[in-house]
């Protein structure tokens, strides 16, 4: 079995309600985010390749489009803008383009959070 990855960064601004209440996440805040696509397989036997590097990053462009310089809490079908909802919110844009995708991460670099979200 083999995995592949590849990352793309993207920043984007929220507010979040919390349970610890703090001035700075109700203020509008942003942060860096990196997310990481994980895809498992068996490679095809005449290319090699698990998925074409290229139709993989045409995929991670698209949803870079939908979240990069974006107010997390105005994207449809995210959420609160936690670590949780942007996995699993990636996972949902790309499980049915994406064969072989078995896991995605969010984190923010900076502070050394993430979250990884996978179907099973």
């Amino acid at each position: 079995m083999h995995e592949l990855s590849k990352s793309f960064v993207f920043e984007a601004a929220h507010t979040l309600d919390r349970r610890i209440e703090t001035e700075s996440s109700r203020r509008i805040h942003g942060h860096s985010y990196r997310a990481t696509i994980a895809i498992r397989g068996q490679p095809d036997p005449a290319s090699g390749m698990l998925l074409d590097l290229g139709v993989l990053s045409a995929e991670l462009a698209r949803v870079h489009q939908l979240l990069d310089h974006r107010m997390l809490d105005d994207v449809e079908g995210l959420g609160p803008a936690t670590l949780e909802n942007l996995a699993r919110y990636i996972h949902d844009q790309l499980a049915n383009r994406v064969p072989g995708l078995a896991r995605v991460t969010v984190g923010r670099d900076l502070t050394g959070d993430a979250c990884s979200y996978s179907p099973d």
